[in-house]
């Protein structure tokens, strides 16, 4: 039978899986927890036996691609505000050496097995432009999602030390120090830059600049009109938590809602590769007679871009702006 399963193969998996979960075992009996402040987010972890609170500062900036005074450091500035947003902490150099680095692994792995050269700088190029790029997308999208997530409960803590009595920096501080990534590093800086100088609405618009999250426009201008006219902050704060509560939780009903279709899209997208992997698995030569055919390569790239556009269609329909 072509899919028969030798035994001996399926015991040497699960002897792999019990040496990986013994050596995790060991590792978490043997290495001691460091502490929950060291944890919680990446600047406190650099502030951990670093005085200097300004060098501190310094260093996340240039990690996010800013010069030391927080200016962009690339001409293009829609390429800079993208690496910015997407929280990248290897800093500019390195992630374009790592892209680079990928480009020619690629562009060696092609040559040596497909002897190709166009094919070769055509994946090449690939690495290092549209896919870099489509990495830091991905990131971005995925820290303005958690930043989104963490923003209502940043936001009772603001109004908790509000009401305490504490002045708006020293709250803002307060939830630098306890909450986690990307909401505690990202306002431990607004937190240092008020310390070093800058003033409160500077401060906030250089948080909305670093994120580009939509519920901060809304936090920015609060605080703005309250630094300029007064007025109780801790309310205005207050029901701008519920209003982003609620809109957070109509984005999940209606993922929920438009779960079906979803499942069914990928289902229905996957089915034609599945079931051509299938094929080639059972019947190798079952499309060797029309494989190196040039209608059979115009046919497939006009099914793969009709079924790109149906998805297209499908995911407009099932995402929007709320």
């Amino acid at each position: 039978m072509p899919f028969e399963i030798d035994p001996l193969y399926v015991i040497y998996l699960f002897v792999a899986l019990a040496a990986g979960l013994f050596v995790e075992a060991v590792y978490l009996l043997v290495v001691p927890s460091r502490s929950y402040r060291k944890n919680i987010n990446r600047r406190l972890k650099l502030m951990d036996g670093q005085p200097d609170r300004e060098s501190i500062l310094v260093q996340i900036r240039r990690e996010r691609g800013l010069s030391s005074g927080g200016d962009y450091r690339l001409p293009l500035v829609a390429l800079n505000r993208l690496i910015l947003q997407s929280g990248l902490t290897v800093g500019i150099g390195k992630f374009a050496i790592y892209a680079g680095g990928a480009a020619l692994f690629v562009f060696s792995a092609l040559m040596l097995t497909r002897g190709d050269l166009l094919q070769a700088l055509g994946a090449g190029l690939f690495c290092c432009t549209l896919l870099p790029l489509l990495v830091l997308r991905f990131k971005r999208s995925r820290r303005q999602k958690q930043f989104g997530a963490q923003f209502p409960d940043a936001l009772d803590i603001i109004v908790r030390s509000l009401r305490a009595g504490h002045p708006v920096p020293i709250a803002i501080a307060m939830v630098a120090r306890e909450m986690a990534d990307p909401v505690g590093s990202e306002f431990g800086i607004v937190a240092d830059e008020i310390t070093y100088g800058a003033d409160l609405e500077t401060g906030m618009r250089n948080l909305y600049f670093r994120i580009g999250q939509e519920d901060l426009p809304l936090f920015v201008t609060a605080v703005a009109i309250q630094s300029s006219t007064g007025g109780n902050l801790g309310e205005i704060l207050e029901n701008l938590s519920g209003v982003i509560r609620e809109r957070f939780k109509m984005r999940r009903k209606v993922r929920a809602l438009a779960s079906e279709g979803r499942a069914s899209a990928m289902i229905l997208s996957s089915l034609p590769i599945l079931m051509f992997l299938v094929i080639q698995v059972i019947t190798p030569n079952f499309y060797a007679s029309v494989w190196h055919e040039d209608i059979t390569k115009i046919a497939l790239a006009c099914a793969g871009a009709w079924m790109g556009l149906g998805n297209l269609i499908m995911f407009r329909m099932v995402n929007f702006r709320i």
